[in-house]
C-alpha cells in the first residue's frame, strides 16, 4: 500500500516511476492494487512485458533485471538492489518492521553509502 501512495504522490508531482516486484505474481498484484488501493484514485501505470500499450504509461511494475529504462523514481520491493538501480537519479527502499526486510535493508543501505548516494531516512 505504501508502494501505491509513493507512486501516486510522484505521479502528481509529473515523475515517472518504475516499480520493481520480487516477481511477476508480486508485480501483479501491484498492478490491481494500484486500481483499488484508494476510492476514486487514478494513478496510470502498466504492467511491463505485458505488451498492451501501457509501457509508456507514467508508472510501470516489472520485475526483470534487464531492459529497464531509467525514470525519475526507482521504487525498489525486492531484498536486493537491481543492476539498473544505477541509471534512476532517485531510488525509494521500503522498509517494514519485520527484522528480515530491516536486515536486508541495512545490507542495502551500506551499500548505497559506500557507493557515495545521498541518503534520506523518512519515517512513515
Amino acid at each position: 500500500m505504501l508502494a501505491c501512495k509513493l507512486a501516486e504522490k510522484a505521479w502528481r508531482l509529473e515523475n515517472t516511476v518504475y516499480i520493481h516486484a520480487k516477481d511477476r505474481r508480486d508485480a501483479e498484484r501491484l498492478d490491481e492494487l494500484l486500481w483499488t488501493f484508494r476510492d476514486g484514485s487514478f494513478v496510470p501505470h502498466g504492467l511491463a512485458g505485458r505488451n498492451d500499450g501501457t509501457e509508456s504509461s507514467p508508472i510501470v511494475i516489472g520485475c526483470d533485471t534487464h531492459g529497464v529504462e531509467a525514470r525519475d523514481l526507482l521504487i525498489n520491493l525486492c531484498d536486493e538492489i537491481p543492476p539498473f538501480a544505477e541509471g534512476f537519479p532517485r531510488v525509494a527502499e521500503l522498509v517494514t518492521s519485520d527484522e528480515n526486510c530491516r536486515k536486508a535493508s541495512r545490507k542495502r543501505y551500506a551499500v548505497y553509502r559506500d557507493q557515495g548516494h545521498e541518503l534520506n531516512t523518512h519515517n512513515l
